[in-house]
């Protein structure tokens, strides 16, 4: 079941790096602490990176071109293609895996963040096919995350509007489920493929195509620039209303590496 009693980490904007080991270091302690309950986290990226799956080949990404914008480049403990992190809300979920299987837990993350959406005003659905991810995977346009969407992932108007990664730790005093993943705010993220190494141009452009063909973000649906921490509060709403989840802070969670929150 899940608890009630869940620990809190409000919006801050962090670095790539910064982020990746923060939620990654508490999947770890939570393995090793049997009484820590599951932890939402949500924030930003500060300055825009792109994340690399845990096993996606980080030649796939121009690294001069990135440095040259400013754009940092992070591998994510979970897996999933690249994602250009921007105008963006994230959403980071750890907790026990239990029984649960993987798309289970994509299954309950997604219907609280349906209901988090739509207390946003957002007319969302869940994505209920799987693609083939081997077929898929073996083609230059499934380089970036947003190319196609898994089951359980967020659509609007039949575009995708939240792509989620998920890993899970096993092993130490119990198995933890990490998953995060990216509520598009803004059109930013079309930009990624200006941050891919091909020498295809086709290729560039058929990503370009996907993306601009199977995503949308808040500020198109609403027709208004997106406040992202209040998005960020509808978010933490939507696990109370589903599963009702009480909140709390925990102090010692601010002072961990990578944390600066206020």
């Amino acid at each position: 079941m899940i608890r009630d009693e869940w620990l809190l980490l409000g919006y801050a904007r962090e670095s790539g790096a910064q982020n990746m080991a923060l939620d990654e270091l508490l999947a770890r302690r939570m393995q090793d602490d049997p009484g820590m309950p599951p932890v939402l986290r949500l924030y930003g990226w500060d300055p825009w990176a792109i994340s690399l799956g845990h096993h996606q080949d980080v030649n796939d990404i121009d690294q001069a071109r990135c440095e040259a914008d400013g754009i940092d480049i992070v591998r994510r403990p979970t897996g999933g293609r690249a994602i250009l992190h921007a105008e963006e809300l994230t959403y980071c979920v750890i907790m026990p895996a239990g029984r649960r299987s993987v798309l289970d837990v994509y299954n309950e993350i997604s219907r609280a963040l349906v209901a988090g959406l739509t207390a946003f005003g957002v007319d969302v659905t869940l994505q209920k096919s799987q693609p083939d991810f081997r077929a898929e995977y073996r083609k230059t346009a499934s380089i970036p995350c947003f190319a196609s969407s898994a089951r359980y992932e967020i659509e609007s108007r039949g575009k995708k509007l939240v792509g989620s990664a998920q890993r899970r730790f096993t092993g130490g005093d119990r198995d933890v489920v990490l998953q995060h993943g990216s509520i598009l705010c803004g059109p930013a993220h079309l930009r990624l493929p200006v941050y891919l190494r091909t020498t295809d141009p086709a290729a560039l452009a058929e990503v370009q195509r996907i993306l601009n063909e199977h995503t949308i973000d808040l500020a198109s649906l609403l027709d208004r620039a997106i406040d992202i921490p209040a998005l960020a509060e509808a978010v933490q709403t939507g696990f109370t209303r589903e599963w009702g989840a009480a909140f709390r802070t925990d102090p010692s969670l601010m002072n961990e590496p990578g944390a600066s929150h206020a």
